[in-house]
């Protein structure tokens, strides 16, 4: 699902606003986003246009925040001599 959230303001108070989309309409959802950006240029009050998506075949699964003890990663090789990977398990263990 993909959804545009924004806020009015009117002088009894802010109120938020959102739209939903088909996970396949981020046209659809991009044009809707835009409209509220020019009828804020054209004076209304509407602030904080944001498009927020939650694709099923994009999130990962649960867990993988917590990878298992054996895992070792480098973002970079600073020397390419140096094998890949570091020393995994707990502190002490060595």
């Amino acid at each position: 699902m993909i959804v545009v959230f924004w806020l009015e303001h009117r002088p009894e108070g802010s109120s938020p606003h959102a739209h939903s989309f088909a996970p396949d309409a981020l046209s659809d959802a991009l044009k809707f986003a835009e409209g509220l950006r020019a009828r804020r240029r054209q004076g209304e009050p509407i602030t904080h246009v944001a498009i927020q998506s939650e694709l099923a075949q994009n999130v990962g699964a649960a867990g993988v925040s917590d990878p298992a003890g054996d895992y070792a990663h480098y973002k970079r090789r600073i020397d390419p001599a140096i094998p890949l990977g570091r020393p995994s398990g707990s502190v002490g263990d060595g």
